[in-house]
């Protein structure tokens, strides 16, 4: 346990920065997991729906410090190929 008022203050921090992170990186997933399921169903216009609001919860990611940015980019490249495969082949 803490002993100096400056690392108590420290612990509080960390515990409450965790919370914020945590709830990021599960509505991430969330997020994700929604996505890969629409491309699993087949169904084009739900998954690129779901594509451009994962996009814009892996950019706020990034800003937020959660998520590396190349990481993030990987996530976009690997879901966009994905999800232009299911619409080229719905249309």
């Amino acid at each position: 346990m803490a002993n100096h008022v400056s690392s108590l203050k420290r612990s509080k921090q960390t515990i409450a920065k965790t919370a914020v992170n945590r709830s990021n990186k599960t509505k991430l997933r969330g997020s994700l997991r929604q996505l890969r399921e629409a491309i699993q169903k087949g169904d084009a216009k739900t998954a690129t729906e779901q594509y451009r609001a994962t996009v814009s919860i892996l950019d706020k990611s990034v800003q937020k410090g959660v998520l590396h940015d190349n990481t993030a980019s990987r996530y976009k490249s690997r879901l966009n190929a994905r999800v232009k495969a299911l619409a080229t082949k719905a249309a």
